[in-house]
């Protein structure tokens, strides 16, 4: 399996390691002390192309493999996580289109995308229907030429921020999965309202909200064809646990650079901390986890490239790169004893945003019921 990316490639990862070291870690801190939204590091984003690093260049994309777009995501995760939130919630948004819609909404919708011109949501979560979205009870009814919206949907990332919402409801109830539809809900629609963003752990510049709805659509809001959704929504939320998994690798890789340089310079008694062996071990605990949890999602982005199905490998990478996440910013603040703890330091927040992945497009519960499934699958073939 190849994991080299070419010269291209390696030249937009460059630009976007420079962008993230220059402006979005520089914003980073203000945005979650203020737990306001992450605008300006979007912007840049835009500026430079990277909001549709996810789509073909007929599109308005890059072009680019996965492998280089998760070296994209775990750069921007390292230096602003509620960035890369923010970004890969938008992804989710595009990959519905480019999926799930015709050509027309393609052309119409993902270039403006693309450019940063447009920010897009990913509308599938429920208060009654979080692990299983085929649970939903937010229904779409035929009403004069269109559609009647009716329902709600909770934790929607970027839902108040954003041009549109790519929306999932149910038009066919008595079919369950099979019954489940996708709808284009413009800026500004009547009859959508947003709560107050959430008040979270981590993230915080990254907002999320309840949304509750009873609005019209035209027909034309119907995202590619009738109830095709769930099949759109899973095919997304794989290339999303690809996401997810270089977001934890962006933020494990900042933890990790501010502790491999704490324990050089800290002195404890007549030696550094990094002479001790208990310091030792722990690092070479957090380097194997994120060398695996790396590999695994380099495995996982290749395989995507490569036309293949991927569930599998998705969720395994996601599971595993979030669970080594979490071990990694909690061992980095550890390291720093009591500085750690302390909000002048970032690595209370690294522990902060960390802990949402192992929730993210399905917790990490739900990543060992799918990887189970295939694997015992594959045994009894």
């Amino acid at each position: 399996m190849n994991f080299e990316i070419d010269a291209t490639e390696q030249a937009i990862v460059d630009a976007a390691e420079r962008v993230c070291r220059e402006v979005l870690a520089a914003n980073a801190q203000r945005y979650d002390e203020t737990e306001s939204f992450c605008a300006e590091s979007l912007k840049a984003l835009g500026e430079l192309g990277f909001m549709g690093i996810n789509l073909p260049e007929q599109y308005g994309g890059f072009g680019i493999g996965s492998l280089a777009m998760s070296a994209v995501v775990e750069a921007v995760s390292a230096a602003c996580a509620s960035t890369a939130s923010a970004l890969t919630a938008h992804f989710l948004a595009t990959d519905s289109i480019l999926i799930g819609g015709t050509e027309a909404q393609r052309q119409e919708w993902l270039p403006r995308c693309a450019s940063g011109e447009l920010l897009g949501a990913f509308g599938l979560t429920e208060p009654a229907a979080g692990s299983n979205p085929a649970d939903m009870r937010t229904r779409a009814v035929r009403e004069n030429d269109g559609w009647r919206i009716r329902g709600s949907k909770h934790y929607i990332t970027n839902a108040r921020e954003a041009d549109f919402i790519v929306l999932y409801a149910k038009t066919d109830p008595e079919a369950g999965a099979r019954g489940i539809s996708a709808f284009m809900i413009p800026r500004g629609t009547e009859g959508v309202t947003f709560s107050n963003p959430e008040k979270t752990m981590g993230l915080r510049g990254s907002t999320i909200y309840e949304l509750a709805l009873d609005c019209w659509l035209p027909a034309s809001a119907l995202l590619g064809q009738e109830n095709h959704g769930f099949r759109t929504a899973m095919e997304v939320l794989d290339r999303g646990r690809v996401e997810v998994a270089a977001m934890s690798l962006g933020i494990a890789r900042a933890a990790m650079e501010y502790a491999l340089k704490w324990v050089d310079e800290r002195q404890i008694g007549p030696k550094p901390l990094s002479a001790y062996q208990g310091t030792q071990w722990r690092i070479a605990d957090m380097h194997a986890q994120f060398e695996a949890a790396r590999l695994l999602t380099m495995k996982a982005a290749a395989r995507r490239d490569s036309g293949q199905r991927f569930s599998l490998e998705s969720a395994t990478a996601k599971l595993f790169a979030a669970e080594a996440c979490g071990f990694i910013t909690d061992a980095a603040l550890q390291l720093h004893g009591g500085y750690g703890y302390i909000r002048d330091l970032p690595l209370e927040r690294f522990v902060r945003d960390a802990r949402i992945l192992r929730i993210f497009e399905g917790t990490s519960e739900v990543q060992k019921i799918i990887i189970s499934r295939a694997v015992l699958e594959a045994a009894r073939q």
